[in-house]
């Protein structure tokens, strides 16, 4: 979670002030909101950890406006000065981590869905760090290298299946799926940078013998539920009609799915 927040700031750190009020693929969402919803983020997962009347306060004031407040809390952000944001952001991830670090593991933390141990929050927060991330990359025409850390944004894609299926009111498949995905260079089948440049691990999930399958460039498939790609432009494939359904629906995160990515518009899918 620290590298990526880390490698988020050296994008953004140098960058004009001008240039933070850039468009990025995202409606109405310039590099500053990206950013300031990352520090508002942070600093709710902070609050859970930490203080959980003020986080119970912040739940209330998104029950009032659920369709908004996401959008709300960017908006505040990123109208103040780059310097200034940028300086949240980062007192805010700095916080999260050390209270992540210092939290107990089998403590269960409030979340905006069901509560999560600091292991899954510090995942959730790497996965939308790195998603946003790439709409700030995307943003300014520049390809980032995929890491092992992409495997920690796999395993909540796949571990959210049967949320993707529930927020749009479908019932879960009753089955398993197999779900094999090609590692980046250089990355082992652990999820650790094994340091050569060449090699294909797989990380896979699910039952060996499932008869659904999916299967594709790990890259692809974090685009995919972190919904920063279409699936048009991924190579993803599925085998099996609820395999194949999932991947038109598959995401990542907490919330409404959201519009999506138009096809032919993938400069992060690294193909």
């Amino acid at each position: 979670m620290r590298a990526e927040g880390e490698e988020l700031d050296r994008l953004v750190a140098g960058l004009p002030a001008a240039a933070w009020a850039g468009p990025t693929p995202a409606p109405g969402w310039s590099i500053a909101h990206q950013i300031a919803h990352l520090a508002w983020t942070d600093r709710a997962a902070l609050l859970s950890l930490t203080d959980t009347d003020a986080f119970a306060a912040m739940v209330a004031e998104a029950v009032r406006s659920p369709d908004s407040f996401v959008d709300d809390g960017a908006a505040e952000g990123a109208a103040l000065p780059p310097a200034e944001l940028l300086g949240r952001w980062r007192t805010a991830r700095h916080a999260l981590d050390a209270a992540l670090a210092a939290a107990s593991p089998d403590a269960r933390f409030p979340w905006y869905g069901p509560p999560m141990k600091a292991a899954s929050m510090a995942g959730a927060r790497l996965m939308e760090t790195w998603a946003h991330g790439q709409d700030v990359a995307d943003a300014l025409g520049v390809r980032r290298a995929p890491t092992a850390r992409l495997r920690h944004v796999a395993r909540i894609g796949v571990r959210a299946r049967d949320y993707a299926f529930s927020v749009r009111g479908l019932p879960a498949p009753a089955e398993e799926f197999r779900v094999e995905l090609t590692a980046p260079p250089g990355t082992a089948a652990d999820g650790t940078d094994d340091g050569t440049k060449g090699g294909a691990a797989v990380w896979a999930y699910g039952p060996p013998d499932a008869a659904q399958r999916v299967t594709g460039s790990a890259l692809d498939f974090c685009l995919l539920v972190t919904r920063r790609a279409h699936r048009a432009d991924l190579a993803v494939e599925a085998r099996g009609a609820d395999a194949d359904r999932w991947l038109d629906i598959a995401q990542a995160f907490a919330g409404p799915p959201g519009t999506g990515r138009e096809p032919g518009r993938a400069p992060g899918a690294g193909r």
